[in-house]
């Protein structure tokens, strides 16, 4: 990637970072929603520590992006994106519990459950889990209501058993009984690889594109989170806590299963470049519309956070 091209797709990120944190903020607030009775103030101020502390905000990324690729305007993906980070979000509150992978840290700040208490953290997760759907089901997601119901379910089916929670619970029982390279490929594509796989297909169903394209970028999407665990496998080993915002070395710690626990690095490395090749050849079709998502593929790859 040439500096304008760095410098192109860095402003995109940022730009979509900057909208969904605003989106986030002002659905975050302590006014009561159409329906509701009340918003604890204390629970909102730990929603809002768990959502509006930075990141990247990636995944909404990916939806926005395939979705204009695909000839959609921002404002019909924006809201798929902000439901999507709102599980993404209350996902990383629960990961970092004590009970989970007890973290003191998440994007350079304390963790919710540090920074509040256990309780409040778990139902902060709960409510962000819950306002995804409200966000997606609303009148303002402006879409026809079968790809509603097609988004509701396929988010409901890659946050659930057979997808990130099924993953974390594969994780931790990965810590106790040592996993096979088939299982740990199998849990990170669960864990981590099913929201930005559901990202990528959500973009697309966004733009009402059809079932060939749909599966397309759900491919897409699904070797990309491949690419994105080993990357984030390898930064665990080679970064350090003030790079990553979060506690470094953990994997090895607590004898998690991974890629890097069973190939050394220069492997890991060759495979994450096949995954990124692979990717990019995905996006063919849509040629110079492709751009920016063949950037994504490299920055996972090549991130240092």
């Amino acid at each position: 990637m040439n500096r304008d091209h760095t410098e192109n797709f860095s402003a995109r990120l940022e730009a979509t970072a900057q909208a969904v944190a605003s989106m986030l903020e002002n659905l975050l607030s302590e006014t009561p929603a159409a329906g509701e009775i009340a918003r604890p103030g204390h629970l909102m101020a730990a929603m809002r520590h768990g959502v509006l502390n930075g990141g990247k905000r990636l995944r909404p990324f990916l939806v926005i992006e395939t979705a204009r690729m695909l000839g959609a305007p921002e404002t019909a993906a924006l809201r798929v994106a902000v439901a999507l980070e709102c599980v993404h979000c209350y996902s990383l509150i629960h990961d970092d519990l004590p009970s989970m992978d007890d973290d003191d840290l998440r994007r350079g700040q304390p963790t919710v459950h540090v920074a509040f208490d256990e309780a409040t953290a778990i139902l902060a997760g709960d409510a962000l889990l819950t306002m995804a759907f409200d966000i997606l089901s609303a009148p303002e997601t402006a879409m026809p209501a079968e790809a509603k119901l097609v988004l509701i379910s396929q988010l409901a089916r890659a946050a659930g058993v057979g997808g990130m929670v099924g993953g974390q619970a594969l994780d931790l029982h990965a810590e106790r009984v040592r996993p096979d390279e088939t299982d740990i490929v199998q849990l990170q594509a669960m864990k981590t690889g099913a929201l930005l796989r559901y990202a990528c297909a959500a973009g697309a169903i966004a733009a009402g594109a059809d079932d060939g394209v749909v599966a397309r970028m759900t491919r897409f999407g699904e070797i990309i989170g491949l690419a994105f665990q080993l990357a984030d496998d390898l930064l665990d080993v080679t970064s350090d806590a003030a790079t990553l915002g979060k506690a470094a070395g953990k994997d090895a710690a607590r004898n998690k299963g991974t890629l890097l626990s069973l190939h050394d690095a220069k492997t890991v490395r060759l495979r994450l470049g096949g995954l990124v090749a692979e990717a990019t050849a995905l996006l063919e079709p849509f040629a110079g519309e492709a751009d920016t998502l063949r950037q994504a593929a490299g920055f996972i790859a090549s991130r240092e956070s």
